[in-house]
């Protein structure tokens, strides 16, 4: 297959429809940012994506697009419910609802650094990180598990992990309808047990940044964001249940191929229709992961304001909880017309547009908050969603790999790092070297120039930059 991009503007690039292609391959990027890591398939799963099924419009990349399973990380594809659409849990990925959240604290950065090292230190201690370690909470058995995978975000806070005004701030009020407990199973589950609340390990991190740019000053006061502030920034996701949930479902649609008669360029991309059985089945397991997600999530923003208080005397409040790995069904126009479709999402965030219904009150008219974490070292970014975005109202996560993990372990030595990092004023807590070393800064592509080319691509706009103070690392 012919994988010649054709540039349609500076942060645009078209990749033909070609059999058996049904629909063309979209790119957002600069030149500089488009894959070119030797080893690196990701244009061909752009095409791959564009192969399934009911698949509509276009096989989007964000401009962090990099090699994944089956779909590219940063991959974003619709397909039509109504039309023989299928959902494939290579489009999620293994860490179901992996996603950011981001607090803001009522302090700036000059009150913090005499507490720096304090506040650090209990940070350090109180989050659980790393392969297979254990969570702030451990559920009582299978019963609240299910309960907690039917209600995510929203169990947590009403168990009183939580204020209520944070469901306000996370994307679905921080639970995903239409999950079903019954289809997560028995090793999933005694994998999730003792993991509610803990970072994991690869990029997995809680940082506390500061505001240092603010482009737009309106929205950032609307977001709860000023110049000088001090903000923490969480990225985790689902752990061994949401891992779990993938391969046991990836097994079932393999299997399912043959049944639907689908013809499939990489088995990476298994999938069966929305409406099947299997396809069913998949999208309620995969709800009640995310739900797990964002349980993990709202327990780690605990931790943080208990750790704020503790050593700072501060309090966090939230300003946005958004997942990027997910496959929703959601309504959008298609040729002129309202088709239902399945929103596939793999390393891509919705960036909601000023005046969507599904923003809460106070963020109607500023617009949904796009959280882009960047690589120790680097910034990070809050962006908006913006009008007119034809990726399904999708945007970028963060700054997508160049070196893959061996190749940063050849690179980089993970005490050396830590030392440079802390030369540079930013306070380190890795879990261990090795995995230190894995999530090095040049492991990654530009965060600013991937944020600058989602602005030039109109999928959201900038509106602050925050840089990195202190960084617990999974």
């Amino acid at each position: 297959m012919d994988l010649t991009l054709v540039a349609e503007s500076p942060y645009r690039f078209r990749l033909e429809q070609q059999d058996p292609m049904r629909v063309p391959g979209v790119v957002f990027a600069t030149r500089e940012l488009l894959p070119q890591a030797a080893g690196d398939k990701s244009l061909e799963q752009v095409a791959n994506v564009a192969t399934l099924p009911g698949v509509v419009r276009a096989s989007f990349a964000m401009p962090d697009v990099h090699w994944g399973y089956g779909f590219p990380i940063g991959g974003v594809a619709a397909t039509d419910i109504d039309a023989g659409g299928v959902v494939s849990p290579g489009g999620v990925g293994f860490d179901i609802s992996c996603g950011v959240r981001l607090l803001a604290a009522d302090l700036d950065t000059g009150r913090l650094a005499p507490r720096m090292r304090q506040l650090m230190d209990t940070l350090g201690h109180t989050v659980p990180r790393g392969t297979g370690r254990g969570g702030l909470w451990h559920l009582t058995g299978p019963g609240q598990m299910a309960e907690l995978l039917a209600g995510g975000a929203a169990y947590a806070v009403g168990r009183g992990h939580g204020v209520p005004r944070d469901l306000d701030r996370c994307e679905d009020g921080g639970r995903l309808p239409g999950a079903d407990p019954s289809g997560v199973g028995p090793r999933a589950v005694e994998r999730g047990l003792g993991q509610v609340g803990s970072l994991g390990a690869g990029n997995h991190f809680l940082e506390v940044q500061a505001v240092d740019r603010v482009y737009d000053e309106e929205t950032a006061a609307a977001f709860g964001l000023h110049a000088g502030q001090v903000c923490v920034m969480i990225h985790t996701g689902s752990r061994g249940l949401g891992h779990q949930v993938c391969t046991d479902h990836v097994r079932a649609m393999d299997q399912a191929l043959r049944t639907y008669r689908i013809s499939l360029p990489d088995r990476q991309l298994a999938c069966a229709p929305v409406d099947s059985p299997p396809g069913r089945a998949y999208l309620g397991a995969m709800a009640a992961a995310a739900n797990y997600g964002r349980a993990n999530r709202q327990l780690l923003g605990q931790a943080a304001r208990r750790a704020f208080a503790s050593a700072v005397g501060a309090e966090l409040e939230l300003v946005y909880d958004v997942s990027h790995n997910t496959a929703k069904l959601e309504t959008h126009e298609v040729d002129g017309a309202p088709v239902r479709l399945c929103v596939h999402r793999k390393g891509a965030t919705r960036a909601l547009p000023p005046g969507d219904p599904e923003l809460p009150e106070d963020l109607a008219a500023a617009g949904q908050p796009v959280l882009v974490p960047g690589s120790m070292g680097t910034a990070s970014y809050v962006l908006v969603g913006t009008p007119g975005n034809d990726a399904f109202r999708s945007a970028c996560h963060g700054a997508g790999r160049v070196w893959s993990r061996h190749q940063a372990l050849r690179q980089v030595r993970g005490e050396e790092l830590r030392s440079d990092l802390e030369s540079q004023g930013i306070a380190v807590r890795p879990s261990s070297w090795r995995g230190l070393a894995e999530e090095a800064p040049r492991a990654y592509k530009d965060v600013d120039a991937v944020a600058a080319a989602t602005e030039g691509a109109g999928l959201a706009r900038l509106v602050v930059r925050l840089r990195p103070l202190g960084v617990v690392k999974g």
